[in-house]
């Protein structure tokens, strides 16, 4: 089976520190997979805070979906540790873009690299939207179409 390799952009647009909590651990002791994915997802809302948009805008229902998740593991952190989780948005295009993660622990070691593939959702039609000029440019790229 292939591995799956994230590739890094040469720039994040924001770093999130998240503590690993006692409820984060697994069985081994360290941090669980799905609670590294929960903490993505914490990283990530606050990004699109960060860059004034939102998962789902209550108003008007219109937000993201997640479509795919790849995460590459490349070390464990344990309870006490504090994440510095960076992120940025990537390849944009007509419907979404991906949010890619770099996960490092407080003494710089590298514990994760993921990518979320995020679809412009109107959570009212339960349908995919095109991404308007104004999202692509909040998330500092240009929509591919």
């Amino acid at each position: 089976m292939a591995r799956i390799k994230i590739l890094l952009p040469h720039t994040f647009a924001l770093t999130i520190q998240l503590p690993v909590r006692i409820t984060d651990l697994n069985y081994g002791g360290h941090l669980g997979n799905d609670a590294l994915l929960s903490l993505l997802h914490e990283a990530r809302v606050q990004f699109l805070r960060h860059l004034g948009l939102q998962e789902v805008d209550p108003a008007t229902g219109l937000g993201t979906i997640m479509a795919d998740v790849a995460i590459e593991y490349k070390g464990e952190a344990f309870y006490g540790d504090v994440l510095q989780v960076q992120l940025a948005a990537t390849e944009l295009h007509k419907y979404g873009f991906d949010v890619v993660y770099w996960v490092k622990n407080q003494v710089d070691k590298e514990i994760a690299r993921a990518k979320t593939g995020m679809l412009l959702f109107d959570y009212n039609t339960r349908k995919l939207r095109v991404m308007e000029p104004a999202v692509a440019g909040q998330l500092g790229r240009e929509a591919r179409p």
